[in-house]
C-alpha cells in the first residue's frame, strides 16, 4: 500500500501501458480484498528476501490506515495500492 511512502511507488504516466499484477485488481472493493491482493501479488516476487520485505510494506501500510473511515479517501488508497503493486511486479518481471 502506499501509506510508508517508498515502499510501494507510482510508476507515473504509464498507468496505462502496463497490465494490472494480477487478474482481478478491478474487483477488489474494500480494505480486506485488497490485503489479500497484495499478498498475492508479494507471492508472484522472485527471491524471499523481496517477497519478506513487500509483505512487510503491505502490513505496515494497513496498521497506518487502520483508523481511515472515510470512504472516499479508502478508494483513493486502494487504487494507488495497487497502481504501486503494479509498478513493484513491472520492476521485477524486468529483472528477469
Amino acid at each position: 500500500m502506499s501509506g510508508g511512502r517508498g515502499q510501494w511507488r507510482c510508476r507515473g504516466g504509464l498507468k496505462s501501458l502496463i497490465m494490472a499484477p494480477l487478474p482481478n485488481a478491478e474487483l477488489v472493493q474494500n480494505s480486506l480484498q485488497l490485503y489479500r491482493y497484495l499478498l498475492r501479488c508479494c507471492k508472484q516476487l522472485p527471491e524471499e528476501n523481496i517477497r519478506q520485505h513487500y509483505r512487510h510494506a503491505v502490513r505496515q501500510s494497513f496498521k497506518v490506515h487502520a483508523d481511515e473511515d472515510n470512504p472516499e479517501r479508502i478508494q483513493q488508497i486502494i487504487k494507488r495500492a495497487i497502481e504501486d503493486a503494479d509498478w513493484v511486479m513491472n520492476k521485477y518481471k524486468k529483472q528477469k
